[in-house]
């Protein structure tokens, strides 16, 4: 029996959605990261892209466990001397592009490198529950049903 290998062309890649309101964060970033790789299909293929589009809606709406929300710090270096800039999860939250948070979550989740970049380009991160896809008609997907850790009160 020969081992399986997926080609680009035969690849059928789904439309999904998920409301991210009161889900947790690292939850639902491993889950984000699993479907755009296409890990949780049959024919996965490391060096193919057979993942999904993901669409998450009510960005703005994630939850930290414990005190993540205002001890989680965010770096970024501007590239000059001693620029190092710090932000916490609350500030990147409350600001102006809260989907930022879940965007860099499944970012490094998933691996560095040119077929990386191109499964981090099927991914839409909304802050609002409006969404340009209607037209795709995405499949709805209940995260927090799967278990119950992956809920959390505001």
């Amino acid at each position: 029996m020969k081992t399986f290998s997926a080609k680009p062309a035969e690849v059928t890649k789904k439309w999904v959605l998920i409301d991210a309101s009161g889900l947790v964060v690292g939850r639902l970033a491993t889950l984000v990261a699993m479907r755009l790789r296409g890990k949780h299909l049959p024919t996965y293929t490391p060096h193919v892209d057979c993942g999904d589009n993901v669409i998450i809606i009510n960005a703005a709406k994630v939850v930290f466990t414990g005190r993540k929300r205002d001890d989680k710090v965010y770096y970024n270096h501007t590239g000059y001397i001693g620029g190092i800039k710090q932000r916490t999860a609350k500030s990147i939250l409350e600001g102006r592009f809260p989907e930022r948070v879940i965007e860099k979550a499944v970012e490094r989740m998933i691996p560095r490198g040119p077929l990386g970049r191109v499964q981090l380009g099927n991914l839409r991160v909304y802050a609002g529950a409006e969404h340009p896809h209607e037209a795709q008609q995405p499949e709805v997907i209940n995260v927090g049903a799967m278990n119950r850790k992956n809920m959390r009160a505001a």
